[in-house]
């Protein structure tokens, strides 16, 4: 489907050595997220002593994954929050910056970086690489013993230990196609509803009411699920990257 395509944000294609090296549009994408992000925590960190409802909006957002943090992982878990809210932040703009009409401008055609694999993906191999950092550099090589869980018979160590550690392999996959899955799937439905409205409208009048109509307010309704959805989505993937970081810090 085109909203899924991947293609140069300015028209022209810059390969270099054999290799495409085009800004593309989710690159583009990206960008404005940041920077959306960016004025989003720059008009709220003013620090004034009664505080506006921008400043607590990003003083709640900052509480909030402190405060996840702290109850999954412990006062060390304070350390992970600059991390762990940039993951979570820039997730959420992401999905929702996704969502917003700007197709109604002619020449712009939105684009949802979450709904690739590759930045999901990249995003879950960089929690993992923190997690593996904090614990390999905190317990050494008794981090193994998290995949031996506590009161294994000795003879059902090998396997369980097998079993722990592939478990423990999946988890960026898992974790990056979670996102992946679930803002795709989102857009394909809302993108079938949208053809139903105009293939509705295209047909005539006798198809407006039993094809247009109940289609546009199934998409309105969609659309609003949606953004919650994208507001769980990057709660979700914060939360089980701070599970995950309490297992490397709280080794049992």
């Amino acid at each position: 489907m085109h909203q899924f395509l991947i293609e140069p944000a300015f028209g022209s294609h810059w390969i270099v050595g054999g290799y495409d090296l085009s800004f593309t549009n989710s690159a583009l994408w990206m960008v404005v997220t940041v920077v959306a992000l960016w004025a989003f925590m720059i008009g709220g960190m003013k620090r004034e002593l009664v505080p506006g409802r921008w400043q607590a909006a990003v003083e709640g957002f900052t509480g909030f994954i402190s405060g996840m943090l702290t109850q999954n992982i412990g006062p060390e878990g304070k350390r992970f929050v600059p991390y762990v809210f940039s993951l979570f932040m820039f997730i959420l703009f992401a999905n929702i910056i996704g969502l917003l009409p700007f197709g109604i401008v002619p020449g712009v055609h939105p684009f949802t970086v979450t709904s690739h694999m590759t930045v999901t993906g990249v995003l879950a191999l960089i929690s993992f690489g923190i997690v593996l950092l904090v614990g390999f550099g905190k317990h050494g090589f008794h981090f193994f013993s998290l995949f031996v869980p506590h009161g294994t018979p000795p003879l059902m160590i090998p396997l369980i230990f097998v079993v722990e550690l592939m478990s423990f392999l999946v988890r960026p996959f898992s974790l990056g196609l979670r996102l992946f899955v679930a803002m795709t799937a989102g857009h394909i439905l809302l993108k079938v509803l949208a053809a139903f409205v105009i293939n509705g409208l295209n047909l005539g009048a006798g198809y407006i009411a039993i094809v247009s109509l109940p289609s546009f307010v199934l998409m309105v309704g969609i659309t609003l699920l949606e953004l919650l959805v994208a507001a769980i989505q990057a709660y979700v993937f914060a939360l089980l990257t701070s599970v995950y970081l309490n297992d490397a810090v709280n080794l049992h």
